[in-house]
């Protein structure tokens, strides 16, 4: 039978569909039968184009190594469908390939639920666990990976990041860039000037001379890296570069009428034109080179020119590793320092690369780059890089934190600076273990992990901020701790969704969230606020009114009573009034909270689990019994030792950060409540909101909104609660009476967040509002006087 070549017409292409989708509808089999009925298998099953992905126009042949084994290679994956409804948290239905639709069990309802679900693509099992909590009430909301994917797997952009600078490939472009530029200036010169001084001093001892010809080839070398490799002389491999091949399609011939049934399975072919492959070709045996080790010029070498360039390569890699975004320098610098420097000299060979060289190749070293912005997505062990940066200020702060007591070297206002600095990655290594915990626990077991540990980081200083107030007999410090828990209100009410509105709409212009939802979520701060300044408005509308200064003159009606500063203070009102009224109202409430979050936890977790249904498909229509092999970041044991430490690092930060306060407390010219309302409330929630904004890139608004109502919700039915817990077994004079401005401030900002959540939409015009209304609600903090009690 001959075949007639051919380009795929719009028309095949819309055949090719129907007739997919056709045996698609024919072969579909029950979920429940799946296992007892056998899939029957047409020719779009051999040749990889059947119901699997029907949206393809163009398929691809598989590779030559994959064709030797079998004809359709497929790799599961895990899909993640939540239902959405009740409190939960709506994101938008992406459509995935390889999912069908099955029946819904909620009989009439499964419409409705199967057009409110949303499928979201997991990795394997525990990534998917990890996606499920995050839309659970009461959890942490995660965005990074809890567990290790293989590189193979991940895009070039992602290979190019964790390179080690081996690996030769034809590159496009040019490297004289500004990154190459700012090396030159910021490293390449001082580390070549330090080569041609050790040069010379080599040359001087007659037996160094090869090794100063290398540091002479190596100042060359490091005045500009780029498009040069460091090679030993006869270890070099290349090989060609292969081109993918060309994929034709052979359409069907007609045929008569006695054959239509055959032409109704038939299928266009798939053809694959001759190609180049990849050959590998065989390594080339290694020289074998004079045993250098046993040189007097190598015993020279190591005694004076390698400890020296060690040093200057250190402090390269240190620097340029800080940096974050010139971590190709850093690697570099190493390499060099542990494989370049310690061969023989005359094995070092640089070469030119030109931009012709089609060839990839490994050799000891190659850059093509000293500056890439997408090395803030670099992990170590699945730790941000900043965050590993950031870890040792916490060694820092607690050793001239407790050693210069008197503040001989280091002023308190330096130390107070170091020490709120470092619960920054305290607050990450906590947030990542809790999400490990629970990605690897069931629900229940996560949910405690992070009614627990998810408030640690802010009830360690609201404590030693209380107990040391206590021992200096001052009041300032519970104002200060009033006045972080309302700026950490402010922040995640206003600031969180208001920064997470604008980066999200600037990139999708408009973002659609579930209104329902968000509501829930309104009203149930509403709920929370209102328990929380309770107390407030009782001590106010049955307190005492205290003025600082009157004026009036005995005898004589005409002149007016003025007065000045007029508060209604519960501090000086009657202690019986106190103990009889205000306190059981606070106990109360301290009770009613947490039983209202306990409530949402049962309800989401339990009585209502099926809203969040998880269903992990293996993209098939089948399920996966989590044969998938991936391996966990961190252990359930290794993050629960990590929790550990790193809460009691926190405290001893939060402890010497309450220390080094109260300087900053009376000598400042700063509001104290401004100080409160900003640094103690949100630098420990700097991890939450890069969460936030990462879901929002994404245009995952909803958990971005989320990530805000979580932390507000722990601060008022948790944490605050926590707090009175604490006065009842050691009394610290804590009170739950605020001033005027935090309670007005609360209250106006959930009723503006509430009506800019109503329409279910929201643009970065929207989050700007909100920002800017947290602005002025800062600038009325920072010109507003200091509490009475400081």
């Amino acid at each position: 039978m001959s075949h007639k070549k051919s380009s795929l017409m719009p028309g095949d292409v819309e055949n090719l569909r129907r007739r997919s989708a056709a045996d698609s509808s024919e072969r579909y089999v029950d979920p429940d039968q799946h296992h007892q009925l056998p899939r029957r298998q047409s020719q779009n099953d051999w040749l990889g184009v059947g119901p699997q992905h029907p949206e393809l126009g163009a398929v691809e042949s598989p590779p030559p190594e994959a064709s030797s084994h079998h004809i359709c290679h497929y790799t599961p994956k895990c899909f993640l469908t939540v239902h959405r409804g009740g409190h939960g948290t709506s994101a938008r239905s992406t459509p995935t390939r390889g999912a069908r639709s099955t029946p819904s069990r909620f009989g009439e309802e499964g419409w409705h639920d199967a057009s409110t679900k949303t499928t979201i693509r997991a990795e394997n099992e525990v990534e998917a666990h990890r996606e499920a909590n995050n839309y659970k009430f009461g959890f942490r909301k995660w965005k990074a990976s809890v567990t290790e994917r293989p590189i193979e797997d991940q895009s070039d952009l992602i290979k190019e990041l964790y390179s080690d600078l081996t690996l030769v490939k034809p590159r496009e472009g040019s490297v004289l860039t500004l990154g190459n530029v700012v090396y030159v200036i910021s490293f390449g010169w001082w580390i070549s000037l330090i080569y041609l001084l050790i040069c010379p001093v080599m040359c001087l001892t007659i037996f160094g001379i090869p090794y100063g010809k290398l540091c002479l080839k190596m100042a060359w070398y490091f005045i500009w890296p780029f498009g040069k490799s460091l090679e030993k002389a006869g270890d070099v491999v290349r090989r060609p570069i292969g081109r993918p091949p060309k994929i034709e399609v052979i359409p069907e011939e007609s045929v008569g009428e006695d054959n239509k049934d055959h032409t109704r399975d038939a299928a266009p072919l798939l053809m694959s034109s001759p190609a180049p492959v990849e050959i590998p070709v065989p390594e080339h045996a290694a020289r074998k080179t004079p045993h250098h080790w046993c040189r007097i010029s190598t015993f020279l070498w190591l005694l004076l020119g390698y400890p020296v360039l060690v040093v200057v390569h250190c402090l390269a890699c240190v620097l340029s590793w800080l940096l974050v975004f010139t971590i190709p320098v850093a690697k570099m610098n190493a390499r060099t320092m542990t494989t370049v420097l310690l061969m023989a000299p005359e094995d070092v060979q640089i070469h030119r690369l030109e931009k012709t060289y089609v060839c990839e190749g490994r050799v000891i070293l190659c850059c093509y780059q000293a500056f890439n912005v997408y090395y803030y997505k670099y992990t170590v062990q699945g730790i941000s890089i900043f965050a590993l940066n950031l870890l040792p200020l916490v060694i820092i702060t607690l050793i001239i934190g407790y050693v210069d007591h008197k503040h001989v070297y280091f002023s308190p206002e330096t130390k107070f600076a170091t020490a709120i600095t470092s619960i920054i990655p305290l607050s990450y290594f906590i947030g990542m273990g809790i999400a490990s915990i629970s990605a690897q626990s069931n629900f229940a077991v996560g949910a405690v992990v992070n009614a627990t540990f998810g408030s640690i980081t802010e009830m360690t200083f609201y404590i030693t901020a209380l107990l040391r107030g206590h021992n200096a007999g001052t009041k300032c410090y519970e104002e200060i701790v009033k006045a972080a828990l309302t700026g950490t209100l402010l922040g995640c009410i206003l600031f969180i969704p208001g920064i997470c509105m604008i980066i999200g709409g600037i990139k999708h212009r408009e973002q659609r969230f579930n209104s329902r939802s968000a509501g829930v979520s309104s009203a149930l701060l509403f709920i929370s606020i209102g328990g929380v300044f309770a107390p407030t408005l009782f001590s106010k509308t049955f307190g005492n009114l205290v003025c600082e200064s009157c004026s009036n003159v005995p005898g004589n009606g005409s002149v007016p009573f003025v007065c000045k500063d007029c508060h209604y203070d519960s501090s000086q009102t009657d202690a019986h009034f106190i103990l009889s009224q205000i306190e059981p109202l606070v106990y109360t409430i301290s009770v009613l909270l947490p039983a209202a979050y306990l409530i949402g936890l049962i309800f989401t977790l339990k009585t209502h689990s099926h809203i969040y249904d998880i269903h992990i498909s293996d993209g098939q229509g089948g399920h996966a019994h989590g044969g998938h092999h991936h391996v966990v970041h961190w252990s359930r044991w290794r993050a629960l030792a990590v929790l550990i430490v790193a809460t009691v690092l926190m405290a001893c930060c939060a402890d010497l950060s309450t220390e080094n306060l109260e300087p900053l407390l009376t000598d400042s010219s700063i509001s104290q409540y401004f100080i409160g309302v900003t640094l103690l409330a949100m630098v420990p929630e700097l991890p939450e909101i890069v969460n936030g904004v990462l879901f929002a890139v994404q245009n995952n608004i909803s958990l971005s909104l989320e990530v805000g109502s979580c932390i507000a919700v722990q601060v008022c039915m948790i944490q605050i609660p926590l707090l009175i817990l604490f006065n009842a077994f050691y009394d610290v004079g804590f009170v739950l009476v605020f001033s005027d401005i935090h309670l007005w401030s609360s209250i106006f900002s959930v009723i503006l967040v509430n009506y800019i959540f109503m329409d279910g939409k929201c643009d970065y015009f929207q989050g700007t509002a909100l920002v800017v209304v947290y602005l002025i609600l800062l600038a009325l903090y920072f010109f507003a006087p200091s509490p009475r009690s400081c």
